[in-house]
């Protein structure tokens, strides 16, 4: 049960079992806590949003809540991974940190290109919709070597933007990644389908995870990390459609 998901590794579920009949971990009761999640991001989201607006779309008005999101987020993320049993509390904060940040950086697209935000988005729960239903009727099924070519295809994007942070401190450009050049424009494309493609990763392991009678707070812990591809996903698709506006 492989995924490339950092929460959602081979060793997320040993050890784990439900000490009665009545606290088990479900899809569906997975799928509510999804739900809850994303609902949680969008409040902050929209009050970083309306906040920007309210400025004057002033963007030094909103770095503070952006990059606090993110910085708690990341912290609130390697908490959850490393205690699961910690996800009723921390996936629900982690959800609200990652709302104040998407909401800012969102913002800051939509000045720069309007209806992006929207556009995102919709893309995104387009994505997650029709991903399911792949993996529901089978029509993608998740096998062994599909797995690992997901995975491998995951860890070179990651080296790609690491290599890429590191030399952005010597003032290196990468035109694979920035700009809105035709290879640009088709990395990100081949990014956001890779992580399209980890959404049945991961739907593939929570179905997994109930089949072995999870306990119930793993729900929480799986519906955390649905969000963390989700994140993922809506960050590529608006840098994706970034590039695509600079072409115009």
């Amino acid at each position: 049960m492989n995924t490339s998901n950092p929460a959602l590794t081979a060793n997320s579920f040993l050890g784990l079992r439900a000490t009665s009949p009545s606290d088990v971990m479900t899809m569906g009761g997975t799928a509510n806590k999804t739900v809850i999640l994303l609902l949680l991001a969008l409040l902050p989201a929209t009050y970083v949003w309306k906040l920007f607006l309210s400025s004057g779309q002033n963007p030094a008005a909103i770095q503070t809540w952006m990059w606090g999101g993110l910085i708690g987020g990341l912290i609130l993320s390697l908490v959850t991974v490393f205690k699961k049993n910690w996800a009723p509390i921390t996936a629900p904060l982690y959800a609200v940190m990652e709302g104040l940040f998407l909401g800012g950086i969102s913002a800051q697209f939509q000045m720069m290109y309007p209806g992006i935000a929207l556009q995102a988005i919709s893309l995104t729960l387009a994505t997650l919709l029709m991903m399911l239903a792949a993996y529901q009727s089978g029509w993608i099924q998740p096998s062994e070597n599909f797995k690992l070519g997901i995975v491998a295809a995951t860890g070179g994007i990651m080296v790609v933007y690491l290599v890429s942070m590191v030399l952005s401190f010597f003032g290196i450009p990468v035109p694979l990644i920035q700009g809105s050049g035709l290879f640009s424009i088709l990395f990100s494309g081949f990014v956001c389908i890779i992580a399209a493609l980890n959404l049945i990763l991961d739907f593939d392991f929570i179905r997994e995870g109930a089949r072995n009678n999870l306990p119930k707070y793993m729900e929480w812990y799986g519906a955390f990390a649905l969000m963390v591809t989700l994140v993922w996903l809506y960050l590529e698709i608006l840098r994706l459609l970034a590039k695509l506006n600079d072409r115009k």
